[in-house]
């Protein structure tokens, strides 16, 4: 199978294991949700995954490649964070178009792209808005249009809304999920949520102590969790 293909990693911070020998595969287009408490290691196998963590042991590979030694620029992953880490002296337009500034590209062709990735995150017209006066919500709607922008191999996603309330992030997880189908982007997508993941994700990976302990279509993992723990993780039992 293309796409992502995670081996037996491991992910070790001195002495304490964060990712404890987990595999794991992403099809080309689909979503994954890494879906744990904190300190499960869903973070570490994200980070791990971009390049961003050594590993201990195991493999990442994409499109049967394996990534050992490729630096995280080299990738061609995207990455967006709780935060959105835009830049704040670029103004809306100019984050989004920030990666494609390096590819072979006219200025119509950057301009054109980020139009259509505006569009698509419900930000149409805002290319001149100065990020200090946007929203949170919007802000993130801008570090996603960002991160689509140069169409990634693979996006990763580290709990992208959870600086968010509660409604609000219930309406951007599904307007995320509605732009990552609409792209047909590959993406990973680490939450702590399991109504976000549920809406988000293809299948969800529920994480625990750094193990994997299921992976299944959110349907599925209500209907049958595969353990107490994961059944207990869900809130499925007291």
């Amino acid at each position: 199978m293309a796409g992502l293909e995670v081996r037996d990693v491991v992910v070790r911070y001195g002495g304490t294991t964060a990712v404890d020998g987990v595999s794991l595969a992403v099809a080309p287009g689909e979503v994954v949700a890494l879906l744990g408490p904190s300190g499960c290691g869903k973070s570490s196998l994200l980070r791990a995954v971009a390049g961003l963590e050594p590993l201990a042991r195991g493999t990442v590979a994409y499109e049967g490649a394996d990534l050992a030694g490729v630096p995280v620029h080299r990738r061609r992953f995207g990455l967006m964070f709780q935060d959105g880490q835009l830049f704040p002296h670029r103004d809306v337009g100019r984050n989004v178009a920030y990666g494609l500034e390096t590819q072979p590209l006219s200025r119509a062709e950057r301009d054109a792209r980020v139009t259509e990735l505006l569009t698509l995150v419900g930000l149409a017209g805002y290319e001149r808005r100065a990020v200090p006066t946007l929203s949170g919500g919007e802000q993130q709607r801008v570090a996603l249009a960002r991160a689509l922008a140069p169409r990634p191999r693979l996006l990763l996603l580290d709990e992208p809304l959870s600086a968010l309330d509660r409604q609000l992030r219930e309406r951007l997880a599904n307007e995320v999920r509605a732009a990552l189908v609409e792209t047909g982007t590959t993406a990973v997508f680490v939450t702590h949520d399991h109504a976000e993941a549920a809406v988000v994700a293809d299948r969800v990976a529920v994480m625990d102590r750094g193990r994997l302990l299921q992976v299944a279509a959110p349907d599925e993992l209500r209907s049958a969790p595969a353990s107490d723990r994961v059944a207990e993780f869900l809130g499925l039992r007291g």
